[in-house]
């Protein structure tokens, strides 16, 4: 028998929340909260009741949580979705309205007596906003700091500082000197890539604008960590470059004088000489997209174009300006983790990292009523720019990714020819078992059954010609990625006369952590790539069968 369940996450078991004292003796019930097994289909739908309790940072003994205003319903029309409420020792009354808000609650930052910052989003129409608010006003008069598109990475005007408050809790960091005033580090997306940022800003002036305080240049990428100081002047800094490990920097921003802090060594000597690049290239529809293009050390042009593999995940847009946004940053140093693509640099491939996959609809118009159509001309478009380059050969491209990822590698080896071999690792085939929504799609089946039926790679698995390498979880938790999804996908292919191999890793969930599954699983991917695409023969004439397109 399972030790969880695929019907609702852990999230929505049934709890009771209460609160003991340091004598490990019940002081007060506070909730008895039901399971969660019939909350509303969509985007910000949640349950009813209280759910998210924490302790406040900046007060002592007091108990906050979220109830929902409208049934926890994302179609029902409500002025106020969610109240938070808090309650103090020794819980006995009813609890304080610390605000209504007309999204989901997204978080709290605590700074003091009559001071928090509090955000709100809403997934359908990707808005997001942050108030500032006197949590001694019980949900009075909040004042808007950020109204914006959670899409605009451009426009992100970063997050809070936080530091260790007097209970052990972090609580908003506020500037020592002149009025109150609080700092935002981000990511400081630009067309250029990422360029990290510090700003302070003024929260007793009514619509001030952030003042930005340090902001990161080529050919660096440095990223602020603290503020050191009361008064502002020496900030931690995690600073890097393409062939420079991270390592930490205190940077003085009155002198502009920089002292290092640690000096950790390059962790793959080997790779010492590859190459980074940032390249920007334009989909057949005109979207602008991205990518970052890794080349093996010691590549030259004149040695001829590469057997090159792309790894990829798309993402759903409401808005064309934003899916054209350029992120990552071609200063910032590669790391290489368990699921990393950049280990085939050291077996000769060059590596098309994250070329972007948006898709897009604006308005009425849902992103997956055209997945297919956006998919196909987004990988067009990505291997007609390497091959331009001279990089790639378009006799030897694979596509490979995880999760909603490997969802995406079977789709484009079902719907093109562009790449000889494909790589899925734990991913969902059908989206039939997955029928009250997945990733980007908040329609259940029965009201976008064309979609779903469009999307599933399963459906088309007649069409999926060239070898594809399924890898899995046994023991995957994600409730939309079941292990039959690669199970049933495998039958399919090699019913239909299709080459695939299917890999299930025992005792691995939808990530895998075990030294053994992922060196088994780099073998599996370093033995298929180089069988499939490295050392691939000519492309067979196209066949006549029902198999061919």
């Amino acid at each position: 028998m399972r030790p969880y369940s695929y019907l609702v996450p852990a999230s929505r078991f049934p709890r009771r929340v209460e609160v003991y004292g340091r004598d490990g003796k019940l002081v007060k019930r506070i909730a008895d909260v039901p399971l969660a097994d019939a909350v509303p289909i969509g985007f910000g739908a949640c349950p009813t009741g209280p759910r998210g309790f924490a302790w406040r940072a900046d007060a002592p003994a007091t108990l906050v949580w979220t109830e929902a205003q409208d049934g926890g319903d994302p179609e029902r029309d409500a002025p106020v979705r969610d109240h938070v409420r808090a309650l103090a020792a020794p819980f006995e009354g009813e609890p304080a309205l610390v605000v209504a808000l007309g999204f989901r609650h997204a978080g709290i930052a605590w700074g003091r007596d009559d001071l928090a910052l509090v955000s709100e989003s809403w997934p359908k129409t990707r808005r997001t906003r942050t108030w500032a608010i006197d949590p001694r006003a019980r949900g009075g008069a909040p004042r808007i700091l950020f109204d914006r598109s959670s899409e605009d990475r451009y426009g992100d005007p970063g997050t809070p500082l936080l530091r260790p408050g007097p209970r052990g809790a972090r609580v908003l960091r506020f500037a020592a000197d002149g009025p109150l005033a609080i700092y935002l580090a981000g990511e400081g997306a630009t067309p250029e890539g990422n360029r990290p940022f510090l700003r302070r800003l003024d929260l007793t002036r009514e619509g001030a604008e952030p003042a930005e305080v340090f902001r990161s240049a080529p050919p660096f990428y440095e990223r602020p960590v603290e503020v050191l100081d009361d008064a502002g002047r020496f900030l931690l800094l995690r600073r890097e470059s393409p062939t420079e490990p991270p390592n930490y920097f205190v940077r003085d921003l009155e002198k502009g004088a920089l002292a290092a802090a640690t000096a950790f060594p390059h962790p793959y000597p080997q790779l010492r000489g590859a190459r980074k690049e940032l390249i920007r290239y334009v989909r057949a529809d005109g979207v602008p997209l991205s990518a970052t293009l890794h080349l093996p050390p010691g590549w030259k042009p004149e040695d001829g174009p590469l057997p090159t593999l792309f790894w990829a995940y798309p993402i759903e847009f409401k808005s064309l300006d934003a899916a054209g946004q350029v992120t990552g940053s071609p200063h910032a140093f590669s790391r290489i983790g368990p699921g990393s693509p950049l280990y085939w640099l050291a077996r000769g491939y060059a590596i098309v990292d994250d070329p972007k996959m948006p898709i897009v609809g604006e308005g009425d118009v849902e992103p997956n009523d055209s997945y297919v159509e956006q998919l196909v001309a987004s990988a067009r478009a990505a291997v007609d720019e390497v091959v331009r380059r001279g990089v790639a050969d378009p006799e030897r491209c694979a596509i490979a990714g995880h999760s909603y990822g490997a969802f995406m590698a079977a789709n484009l080896l079902a719907h093109t020819d562009l790449f000889r071999a494909g790589i899925a690792r734990s991913g969902a085939y059908n989206r039939t078992l997955t029928p009250f929504g997945f990733q980007g799609e908040d329609r259940p089946l029965w009201k976008a059954r064309d979609v779903y039926f469009r999307m599933s790679p399963f459906v088309h698995a007649e069409k999926i010609d060239e070898p594809l390498l399924l890898i899995h979880g046994a023991d995957d938790e994600n409730a939309g990625t079941f292990p039959m999804q690669s199970e049933r996908l495998y039958a399919a292919i090699r019913g239909l006369g299709g080459t695939a191999r299917l890999v299930l890793l025992p005792h691995e969930g939808h990530g895998y952590q075990a030294r053994e599954s992922v060196l088994h699983m780099l073998w599996e991917m370093a033995e298929w790539l180089d069988r499939h695409v490295k050392r691939a023969s000519p492309r067979p004439p196209a066949p006549t069968s029902p198999r061919g397109r």
